[in-house]
């Protein structure tokens, strides 16, 4: 029998990210929540002290892929030259998507 974590994650990938380029001051990452929310995603979106936006996302692969389209190209106003991301495993920890400080 699968524990209530090994449950909440069936299914789910994650995956990290760090955004460079005009990222900060465009409404990134308000536009991250508000993409992440509507594809059903959980995870967090945080700026960081050199310039770059980070993303945790999880969720089901299909919507996980349409998110990493969107985080390409970012929200208007932003300009995007440099993404990298990893695969990670599952927390099951968030229940939505938010900000972290």
């Amino acid at each position: 029998m699968k524990s209530a974590d090994e449950t909440k994650v069936m299914g789910a990938v994650a995956f990290s990210a760090l955004i460079r380029g005009r990222v900060q001051g465009v409404g990134f990452r308000y536009s991250t929540i508000h993409e992440a929310r509507r594809l059903g995603l959980s995870g967090w979106v945080r700026n960081r002290s050199d310039g770059a936006v980070e993303v945790w996302s999880e969720g089901p692969l299909e919507k996980q892929t349409s998110f990493l389209t969107w985080l390409h190209r970012g929200p208007p106003g932003a300009r995007v030259d440099s993404f990298c991301y990893k695969p990670r495993t599952p927390t099951g920890n968030y229940q939505t998507f938010s900000i972290q400080w």
